[in-house]
């Protein structure tokens, strides 16, 4: 172990006493599984907003949280070095059974349910328009060519498509796989898919009602996976790039696009985004800590006649698990 990943015994000292009161050991309890808003652990815990601003502030201070602004709101999520493994791993001593923790997690669990049933009913009011609302945001043909492009021409036998909305990747990727299946939690968009696949006379191509958090489908199964215009919508997007990797195939190639970091708070007041967008070194830590290896991350760009200045981002990744006489993958950022 080098000293990077060790702590010295003033630095483990600051660690326990700032974790060592009854919030702040709540609040580390709750992170260690999800990251948080103020507000969301001000309606787990039942305290005032200073109050729990200042106990983060506390755990920031000692390095055993991170914040991450976004927009007018901040996330904050346990470190991830030293710190955070140290406080991980007390957690994980904790009893599941005991009375406040369980307590906390119900809370949680019910404001995790309450914004999951946010979504669906603003997916549900949309389903007939998703496609062309999408497209107000950024050219979608744009993106589906570059989505093209990184993928390249040569086939592959399984897709799987997590947030399929509409089907439209499933029809745009249907003369390379031989089999596919998109999953999405919302019926009524998975009316609008079937129709569309049946129109496009496509047997090959199937989808299914499912969560994106805990998916119903053989492990090491998919030799390509797409996350296409999902994360922001969900409130723990690592959690849906973990279950994402699970399906890979060693070798197996997971494209994630979504939007660049932006400051566009009527997305999420209107349209029910959770996140206004993803850093590029917060995704590469995501996709690290999942054995996937980055290949190619491309910029889209709106032009100068663009109704908004978002910018789309293409993320191309390979399951590590490859034999020896491939060839490593070469990195490279593109801007179109």
């Amino acid at each position: 172990m080098t000293d990077e990943q060790t702590l010295s015994v003033d630095d483990t000292l600051a660690a326990l006493r700032a974790v060592g009161e009854a919030t702040r050991l709540r609040l580390v309890a709750l992170l260690a599984e999800s990251e948080l808003t103020v507000k969301d652990a001000t309606a787990i815990l039942g305290q005032s907003q200073p109050r729990i601003s200042r106990h983060l502030k506390l755990l920031a201070e000692a390095d055993l949280i991170k914040r991450y602004p976004e927009g007018s709101w901040v996330y904050y999520r346990l470190a991830d070095g030293p710190e955070g493994e140290l406080v991980r791993g007390l957690v994980a001593r904790i009893s599941k059974d005991d009375p406040v923790l369980a307590a906390d997690q119900e809370r949680f669990q019910a404001i995790r349910k309450a914004k999951a049933e946010e979504a669906a009913a603003y997916f549900a009011a949309r389903a007939l328009t998703w496609d062309r609302e999408r497209s107000l945001h950024v050219s979608e043909d744009d993106v589906e060519a570059a989505m093209r492009k990184a993928l390249g021409e040569t086939p592959f036998q399984t897709f799987l498509d997590l947030g399929t909305g509409t089907g439209r990747l499933l029809e745009l990727f249907s003369d390379q796989y031989v089999s596919a299946l998109g999953i999405d939690a919302s019926h009524d968009m998975l009316a609008v898919a079937r129709a569309n696949l049946a129109k496009a006379g496509l047997v090959n191509a199937q989808v299914r009602h499912g969560d994106v958090y805990a998916l119903n489908v053989p492990p090491r199964s998919f030799d390509v996976v797409a996350i296409h215009q999902v994360l922001h919508f969900l409130d723990d997007p690592a959690r849906a790039l973990s279950e994402a990797a699970r399906a890979l195939r060693p070798g197996g190639r997971l494209i994630v696009i979504d939007f660049a970091p932006h400051e566009l708070e009527f997305l999420r007041e209107n349209h029910a985004h959770r996140r206004l967008g993803f850093a590029q070194d917060q995704m590469e830590r995501w996709l690290e800590a999942l054995d996937l290896d980055l290949e190619q991350v491309t910029d889209l760009v709106p032009g100068d006649d663009s109704e908004t200045n978002l910018t789309v981002t293409l993320w191309l990744a390979r399951d590590r698990r490859v034999v020896t006489d491939l060839p490593a993958p070469n990195s490279s950022r593109e801007v179109a």
